[in-house]
């Protein structure tokens, strides 16, 4: 095998391919990406076992073939290589090395056996269809935040897409997440398509590595879903990935409908007055507290080793008075999510979750549970 290829293509091909190998690794061929040229173009692909990335890339191919050689490597000499470089890879089999040639710099790497490299099986999918960049973007950026850390919980270890009922009628695709003490529920208009698709959890990891697919507005994504895997492709990188085997909770029991007690705040004020409070806190309960009557909102942490905080807020707020505790870390990443500048939060008692949306938006609705404080 013999290829050239400009340093920017090879660059931006491989660094998508290497992030979803494994650092540590006790088979040796995963951290490995597979390079196979054919025609005019070389296709990268790698994996975990779990997720598999496919990236094309143009490239002047003088000699077809396909090798494999570590991921990392590669990826660290291609991006300390000077920009508009032109890189030579030759791959030889028989010594097992690839060489890496870029003007005057010159690299020799260990290969592995294309034959050893495990490619995910194809499977049938039951429902393809294609959505916006944007669309995705807004779903999986604005739930993945409350995905769950706990590895018991393996089912709350990503995002739940599925086909919902719409708040306003009508079915939407909707991405929910939660780790038992935030929840988020997003919902974009249903593509074309999307009907018959069976509600899949996308695992955590995949959620980051499809984030880099999704930063042109204005590309269409092409999406697969089984049973047990799903698909995203662009017209150059295709990644599939397994689904979290087990079944999501029932979240909407967990949603709040006659929360009555109603706060509107400027989001992006909330979240800095938050963050300026909860300094003083210690660590481990990082709680701060919330006092709510006549358009006031008071908020203030208490922490009896470290000191104590408080600052007033202009608000919309006319019920009656309400004390209420919450973690801060939680409210920051809620408040982070609103675009536009008001965060509607309704309350109920300080013993039951608060719901927050953006203004009267229904398509957005985020979960918290207070602590005591």
């Amino acid at each position: 095998m013999k290829i050239s290829i400009e340093r920017g293509t090879l660059l931006k091909a491989v660094s998508q391919a290497q992030s979803v190998v494994e650092r540590r690794n006790t088979i040796p061929i995963l951290a490995n990406v597979l390079i196979e040229a054919e025609g005019d173009q070389v296709q990268f692909r790698a994996t975990d076992l779990d997720i598999e990335v496919v990236d094309k890339a143009p490239a002047q191919i003088e000699r077809a073939g396909a090798t494999t050689v570590a991921a990392t490597t590669l990826h660290e000499i291609v991006r300390k290589l000077p920009d508009g470089a032109l890189v030579t890879l030759t791959a030889d089999s028989a010594a097992g090395r690839l060489t890496v040639e870029a003007g005057r710099s010159n690299f020799s790497l260990a290969t592995l056996p294309k034959e050893d490299f495990p490619v995910m099986a194809s499977s049938e999918y039951q429902s393809n269809f294609t959505a916006s960049a944007a669309l995705l973007r807004r779903l999986f950026d604005k739930s993945k935040f409350a995905i769950s850390t706990e590895e018991t919980r393996y089912y709350l270890n990503g995002v739940y897409m599925h086909v919902a009922d719409g708040p306003e009628g009508g079915k939407v695709l909707r991405c929910v997440a939660t780790d038992g003490h935030r929840l988020a529920r997003i919902d974009a208009d249903l593509p074309a398509g999307a009907e018959d698709m069976p509600g899949v959890i996308v695992p955590r990891k995949t959620v980051g590595e499809l984030r880099k697919l999704l930063e042109d507005d204005d590309m269409d994504i092409a999406v697969s879903v089984s049973e047990t895997k799903v698909r995203f492709a662009t017209p150059d990188i295709t990644l599939t990935s397994k689904v979290i085997d087990g079944t999501f909770p029932d979240y909407t029991r967990v949603i709040p409908q006659n929360n009555t007690r109603k706060l509107e705040v400027d989001a992006a004020e909330f979240a800095q007055a938050v963050d300026r409070v909860a300094t003083v806190s210690s660590e481990r309960s990082r709680a701060v507290k919330l006092q709510m009557e006549n358009d006031r909102l008071v908020l203030s942490v208490n922490a009896p080793d470290s000191g104590a905080a408080e600052e007033e807020l202009a608000v919309a707020y006319g019920d009656e008075r309400l004390e209420i505790g919450f973690n801060a870390k939680y409210l920051q990443e809620i408040a982070n999510q609103v675009d536009r500048e008001n965060a509607v939060f309704l309350f109920n008692s300080a013993g039951d979750p608060t719901l927050m949306r953006e203004g009267n938006d229904q398509s957005a609705v985020y979960v918290v549970m207070p602590m005591r404080v």
